[in-house]
């Protein structure tokens, strides 16, 4: 009685990313010179959770050669969970060895490499599981430096959007608040914003503690829209990461919004419409000062997930595909895929688990880098200085049609509770100009908006 040959799987889990194409016709490809037949799994855990193996398709070069210039998933995508129950974890098991696989590549997020873990787990030797990182978001626990396939396409796509949507502001006397994917950290809020000059960037790592109030955001975000009113200008950009709602607290949450969650129990932050929370609280907040102001919520994040990817996420997408199937052809197993220094490095799953939770560790924003803080200095936002000048204090509270006590009394808490003031103090982070670590005085000159220097005694255009 003859033995079927043994094959090798791929599914995709999570949300999509570009580049995503480009890992399966690498992995496939590299898999059939060496004779070995490559399953795409439609769906991710859909279907083979459900002991289903009718979904099943067959990938060859022939089929597969050429879809890396492409976004979305040609095999499918979702968010199913067979971790959540452990008949779905078997059903998964045992439907890819009903397939005759006995190798599996899954790509995606730190939850589909957590269902990965679990897979290889329940396996027990039966079959080998590899993970290739996928995510916009940018926070799967890689080496400092080293992006998550998609993030660069995301961003570059997100930087043309803001890039319009500044230019509108400025023609239209508006403001914008553009909210960016990014459940936990706020990579690409801030590589956005950064890479376009954004007026300001609001990230969940500035904050202290887990939890940030839904007033202190607003706070922060009146007092730069009030600073900006100062030099003479009705318009600019907010970029603000969505991982912020993850921070609520329960109270703002629940009287805000009626919360859903996905497969994976995280909250569906796209339901929650936070741009236009934000837009109502700041408005309310402003006409207490009166200060009237059009702000227009923009949410970014689905037309950055399925763009064709750029030349960098192809070139790094098929290293990771090909360095996915060479490892797993070579017998490894239990695994996330890595490229560090144009080499291959296996990142193993019981390497990056956070003891906490169990589950693969969460990369966030460093607000103690010196590339946060160059990307702060670069914004308009209340800062210590503005507290410390009395022309300054005196010309914000008089926008603000408040007297300089009141003015205090309503935003200093936002600069003795920013995080970047205490690691600039504590040593932190090496400052590289004359300026000292102790003083971190605002220069005039240095607070920008796509690239145009706002200096105090230029009246800005």
């Amino acid at each position: 009685m003859s033995v079927a040959p043994k094959k090798l799987a791929i599914l995709v889990g999570g949300g999509p990313a570009p580049g995503i194409n480009s890992v399966i016709g690498a992995a496939t490809i590299r898999a059939e010179v060496e004779g070995v037949e490559v399953l795409g799994i439609k769906d991710g855990f859909r279907w083979i959770m459900e002991g289903d193996t009718s979904h099943a398709r067959e990938l060859t070069i022939h089929n597969v050669s050429r879809i890396h210039f492409r976004g979305g998933s040609y095999i499918g995508i979702s968010r199913a969970n067979p971790t959540k129950d452990e008949k779905h974890l078997e059903n998964a098991v045992t439907s890819l060895l009903r397939l005759d696989v006995d190798k599996l590549i899954t790509i995606g997020g730190d939850d589909t490499a957590y269902s990965a873990l679990k897979v290889n787990e329940m396996a027990a030797g039966r079959i080998r599981v590899v993970h290739v990182p996928k995510t916009i978001d940018n926070d799967l626990d890689l080496p400092h430096g080293i992006p998550t396939f998609g993030f660069q396409t995301a961003r570059h796509i997100g930087v043309e959007i803001v890039k319009n949507i500044m230019v509108d502001a400025q023609t239209t006397s508006r403001w914008y608040f553009v909210i960016s994917m990014g459940r936990k950290a706020g990579h690409l809020a801030l590589g956005i914003g950064k890479a376009t000059g954004a007026t300001l960037t609001l990230l969940p790592e500035e904050f202290a503690g887990d939890k940030i109030s839904l007033n202190h955001m607003v706070d922060v975000l009146v007092g730069t829209i009030i600073k900006r009113l100062s030099y003479g200008r009705s318009d600019g950009v907010a970029m603000l990461a969505e991982g912020l709602v993850e921070r609520l607290p329960e109270e703002d949450l629940d009287r805000l919004v009626d919360i859903e969650r996905d497969a994976h129990d995280n909250i569906r932050i796209a339901e929650v419409n936070f741009g236009e929370i934000l837009k109502v609280k700041v408005q309310e907040r402003l006409k207490e000062f009166g200060i009237k102001t059009t702000i227009v919520a923009k949410n970014i994040g689905y037309e950055l997930r399925c763009a064709d990817p750029i030349p960098f996420d192809m070139e790094y997408t098929r290293d990771l595909g090909f360095s996915a199937s060479q490892f797993i052809l070579n017998g490894g197993s239990g695994a996330m895929i890595s490229i560090q220094n144009g080499r291959f490095v296996p990142l193993y799953f019981n390497d990056i688990l956070d003891p906490a939770t169990n589950r693969t560790r969460v990369r966030m924003v460093d607000p103690s880098s010196e590339s946060f803080y160059i990307a702060r200095r670069y914004m308009l936002r209340l800062n210590k200085a503005d507290f410390e000048d009395p022309h300054e204090l005196a010309k914000l509270a008089a926008t603000a049609h408040i007297s300089i006590d009141e003015f205090k009394k309503k935003f200093l808490y936002i600069i003795q509770n920013d995080l970047l003031y205490k690691h600039v103090e504590d040593g932190d982070i090496r400052l590289t100009s004359t300026e000292t670590n102790a003083e971190h005085k605002s220069v005039d000159t240095l607070e920008t908006d796509a690239g145009e220097v706002i200096d105090q005694k230029i009246n800005p255009e």
